[in-house]
């Protein structure tokens, strides 16, 4: 598994090397709009804003889905036989789109507890005081409510696989309703 990921490192570092162009994205951006949006954010269920990630991040996602190491069905046939070029140029492209929030109405004694939880987590520690991310690290600020609290319930329950473990030792023992507060305060971020 290390010689995986240590070769996801160097594949993940030579692509963004080359850069990637936003305006070329045009041609492969239709396959990810129909559940990502066509710039970026999100009106499916569940389904992760795109807009305003960090690049790197958007980068390694992709290619952790088509080699396998992040099992997502429905993006294993998306990425099977997408270039490195296209990679590139879709990670360009979304991670330039403006996050557009929709995070609905916010529940202060919710958000309250989520923001303790979020200073007790150190969650600001990787994902930046803004929780913008940085690198390979997940903006959260103003992620969809309903991904985020999926996303974290798997980290914790060790269902999510090809990602770092790091969220699972620190979501573990985290109760669903504390995680629902949680999704609910970083939803609301700006």
């Amino acid at each position: 598994m290390r010689a995986t990921f240590a070769s996801l490192a160097l594949v993940c570092s030579a692509a963004l090397a080359q850069g990637g162009s936003p305006e070329r994205a045009a041609k492969t951006i239709e396959i990810c709009s129909a559940c990502h949006g066509q710039d970026g954010n999100a009106a499916v269920s569940s389904t992760p804003s795109l807009a305003a990630q960090p690049e790197t991040f958007l980068v390694s996602q992709m290619i952790l889905f088509r080699e396998g190491l992040r099992q997502v069905p429905q993006m294993a046939s998306v990425f099977a036989k997408t270039s490195e070029q296209d990679l590139l140029d879709l990670a360009a492209y979304f991670s330039k789109q403006p996050l557009k929030p929709n995070p609905g109405v916010r529940d202060a004694a919710l958000y309250d507890k989520g923001a303790a939880l979020s200073k007790r987590g150190s969650c600001g520690g990787c994902h930046l005081a803004d929780y913008r991310g940085r690198e390979q690290i997940p903006r959260l600020a103003g992620q969809r409510e309903d991904y985020l609290a999926s996303t974290m319930i798997a980290y914790r329950d060790n269902k999510r696989s090809g990602t770092d473990t790091t969220m699972a030792g620190i979501l573990y023992g985290i109760s669903d309703p504390e995680i629902r507060a949680l999704a609910h305060y970083l939803a609301h971020q700006r």
